[in-house]
C-alpha cells in the first residue's frame, strides 16, 4: 500500500463508465484524486505501480440500494463489498430508517421494530450496537461521521417512515397526519437535506407481522406533496418508493398518483419497480402496463426513474429470523418464526392442530408468488443442516415421499425438528424475464444493481450479486457489452443520485477505482458466518460469500482491497447530492 497516496495503475484496459468504448491507458492517482490517464505514463518517485495487464480499469461500483444503515455500526468491514469492486453504497431505502426520533422511549422501540422486522436484522445488535444519541437526522449525521469508518462511501435517505413515528408517534400506524404534523415532518426533512440527506424514502407496499400497513401508507396525497415539495428545494435530491407489485398490485395507481403530485415541482423518482420476473409478466399481469407508464412518464419529460434488479429473487427460509412467511400472507408458519424460545418453535412444529392450520395456511392463504402454493413448494431446497441429520442436496418434495408426509408443509416441519432450528430452506430462483431485463440494463431512466445488501442476513446475500453484470450478463452471454455493464453500475447511478464528483474516470473526479480480470471473478457461494451480535454476549449467522475476488478496489485514493484481502483501510466519508 502506498505510504503517501500515490499510485500508477499500468497496463490495463480504461473502462470509464460513460459508455464510452474502452482503451488502453495507464492511471495516476495522487491526493484521493485521479491525476492523470493517459499511455505509457512514467513511474514517479514515491508512487506505487499496480499491474493490470489483462485487467479492466474501471470506476468503484455504486450500490444502489442497501440496508447498512444498522450493520454498519457493528461491522465496519462491509463485508463482502469491497472484495466486489464496490465503493459507494446508499441505503435509507424503502421508507426503514433509524432517524429522526421521537422522545418517546416505545416510539424510538418501534423505529427498530421496523427496520428489524422488514429487513430481517435481529433487535438486539440495534440496542446493543448503535448509540441513539440522535433525536434529529442532523445529529444521526453526525454521529455516523464520528463514530462510523467504513471501506465505502455511503449515501442516506431520510426515512418517511421514521418521519411520521418522529411527528406523530404510535398514531403514525393508524392515519392520516393533521396539517401541524405534516408541517413538522416537512421541517424534519428540510433540515435532514440541509445536513446532506440524498432525499426521502418512502414506501407504499409493505405490511408487518400482524398485517397492518406501514405508516407511510397512511399518508395522504398532502402529505406526500408537502413532503415533495421539501425536495423541490433542493436540485439533486430524488424520492425513492417501492410500489406494490407483489401484494395487492397497486403499483400502476400510485405510480401514476406520484405522477400527479409531482406536477409543476423538480422531483427526482426513483420507484421500485417494473417487474421483470416471468411469473409477474404471465400470471400477474402487472408488467406490461408498468412499462406502458414507465415509457409514458418519459416522453413526458417526467424524471422518473424505475428500480429493477438484474438477478432473479431468491430467499432462505428461516424459522428464527424471516419476514417471509408473514409477506406471504402465512401467519400460521409466521408464528414459529416469532415463537420467542426453540422450545416453543419445536412445540408448534410438533402440534397436530398447529399442522392442520398449517396445511390449510399453505393451500388457502398463501399469495401465488410465495414459496408455497403446490408445485412450488415441494421444490424448495434442503441444502443447509445444523447438525448434519439430513438429508441434504434433495428438495422437499423428495424429502416428503421419503417420509409419507401427508403435506409438504408437514416434512418441512419434520426437517426441521430432524436438523435442529437453525437449518434453512432455500427457495428455487424465480425465472426472470431476461429481455425486460436487458431494455432496463440499457435504458437512461432506470436505476439498476438493486440486491438488498446488508438485509435479510439470514435469507440472502446480495453483497457481490453486482458481479453478475459482468460475469453471466457479459462474460457468460454476451447480451450486454463489458462497457454497458460498467456504465450501469458507474456513471449512470453517479447521475442518478447527482454525485458528479465520481462513477467516472475522469481527470480530477475522486479516485473510486476497481480493477479486476474479468475471466477471475465470480459471485461466489454463500457462506454461513457468525458475526453478528446476539444481545447475549455471543453471535448468530449470516450468509456472505468470499471475495470475487477484485485484483484491487480504491476508495477516495485508498485501497480497500488488493492481494486478495480486505484491507484495514476505512476511508469512506458520507456523500451528498450535488445539483447539476
Amino acid at each position: 500500500m502506498s505510504a503517501n497516496g500515490k499510485f500508477l495503475i499500468q497496463g490495463g484496459t480504461v473502462v470509464d463508465g460513460t459508455g464510452a468504448a474502452a482503451y488502453r491507458a495507464d492511471v495516476r492517482v495522487s491526493n484521493g484524486r485521479i491525476e492523470a490517464i493517459a499511455e505509457s505514463l512514467p513511474v514517479q518517485a514515491g508512487e506505487e505501480v499496480v499491474d493490470a495487464t489483462g485487467c479492466i480499469v474501471s470506476p468503484g461500483f455504486i450500490e444502489s440500494h442497501t440496508h447498512y444503515d444498522g450493520s454498519m455500526w457493528w461491522d465496519d468491514r462491509l463485508d463482502p463489498l469491497p472484495g466486489y469492486g464496490a465503493t459507494t453504497q446508499v441505503m435509507g431505502n424503502c421508507g426503514f430508517a433509524t432517524a429522526p426520533l421521537s422522545d418517546d422511549e416505545a416510539v424510538q422501540r418501534e423505529v427498530i421494530k421496523i427496520f428489524s422486522f422488514f429487513e430481517d436484522i435481529p433487535e438486539a445488535p440495534f440496542m446493543e450496537s448503535l448509540p441513539w444519541d440522535w433525536r434529529s437526522w442532523p445529529e444521526y449525521k453526525q454521529s455516523m461521521v464520528d463514530k462510523v469508518k467504513v471501506p465505502l462511501n455511503y449515501a442516506v435517505y431520510c426515512g418517511h417512515i421514521a418521519l411520521r413515528l418522529a411527528a406523530m408517534g404510535m398514531a403514525a400506524w393508524d392515519r392520516a397526519a393533521t396539517e401541524q404534523e405534516i408541517a413538522h415532518m416537512a421541517s424534519m426533512l428540510d433540515e435532514a437535506m440541509q445536513s446532506g440527506a440524498m432525499g426521502m424514502s418512502s414506501n407504499l407496499m409493505d405490511h408487518d407481522g400482524d398485517d397492518r400497513p406501514v405508516p407511510s401508507l397512511k399518508a395522504d396525497d398532502a402529505e406526500f406533496r408537502a413532503l415533495m415539495e421539501v425536495l423541490d428545494r433542493y436540485p439533486g435530491s430524488s424520492l425513492q418508493i417501492i410500489l406494490d407489485t407483489f401484494r395487492n398490485m397497486t403499483a400502476a395507481d400510485s405510480l401514476q398518483r406520484l405522477a400527479r403530485l409531482s406536477d409543476g415541482l423538480n422531483v427526482r423518482v426513483q420507484w421500485g419497480g417494473v417487474p421483470t420476473l416471468e411469473f409477474q409478466r404471465d400470471l400477474m399481469g402487472i408488467q406490461a402496463p408498468l412499462v406502458e407508464l414507465h415509457n409514458e412518464l418519459k416522453a413526458q419529460g417526467k424524471d422518473f426513474w424505475t428500480g429493477f434488479a438484474h438477478i432473479p429473487i431468491t430467499s432462505t427460509l428461516s424459522v428464527q429470523s424471516s419476514l417471509i412467511f408473514a409477506q406471504s400472507n402465512d401467519y400460521v408458519w409466521h408464528e414459529v418464526v416469532v415463537a420467542e424460545t426453540d422450545e416453543a418453535k419445536a412445540r408448534l412444529l410438533r402440534d397436530p392442530q398447529w399442522r392442520a392450520r398449517a396445511r390449510k395456511s399453505w393451500d388457502e392463504e398463501t399469495f401465488d408468488f410465495s414459496p408455497f402454493p403446490k408445485g412450488r413448494a415441494e421444490n424448495l431446497q434442503l441444502q443447509n443442516t445444523d447438525n448434519g441429520v439430513g438429508p441434504i442436496g434433495i428438495t422437499l418434495g423428495e424429502y416428503q415421499q421419503q417420509i409419507g408426509a401427508e403435506h409438504p408443509s408437514d416434512a418441512m416441519a419434520q426437517w426441521l425438528l430432524a436438523n435442529g432450528l437453525e437449518s434453512t430452506v432455500t427457495m428455487p430462483p424465480f425465472e426472470m424475464d431476461e429481455d425486460v431485463v436487458e431494455a432496463l440494463i440499457k435504458d437512461p431512466f432506470a436505476t439498476g444493481n438493486i440486491n438488498d445488501c446488508g438485509a435479510h442476513g439470514q435469507m440472502l446475500c446480495g453483497g457481490g450479486e453486482n458481479i453478475k453484470l459482468l460475469t453471466y450478463w457479459v462474460r457468460d452471454t454476451g447480451k450486454l457489452s463489458i462497457e454497458e455493464a460498467i456504465h450501469s453500475m458507474t456513471g449512470k447511478l453517479a447521475r442518478h443520485f447527482s454525485l458528479p464528483d465520481r462513477g467516472e474516470l475522469v481527470v480530477g473526479k475522486r479516485a473510486d477505482i476497481t480493477v479486476f480480470n474479468l475471466d477471475e471473478i465470480e459471485a461466489r457461494p454463500m457462506e454461513r458466518v457468525y458475526d453478528v451480535p446476539d444481545g447475549q454476549g455471543g453471535h448468530t449467522w449470516r450468509w456472505t460469500r468470499s471475495a470475487a475476488p477484485v485484483r484491487l478496489t480504491m476508495v477516495n485514493g485508498e485501497l480497500t482491497f488488493g492481494g486478495g484481502v480486505a484491507t484495514s483501510a476505512r476511508p469512506g466519508v458520507m456523500v451528498s447530492p450535488q445539483a447539476a
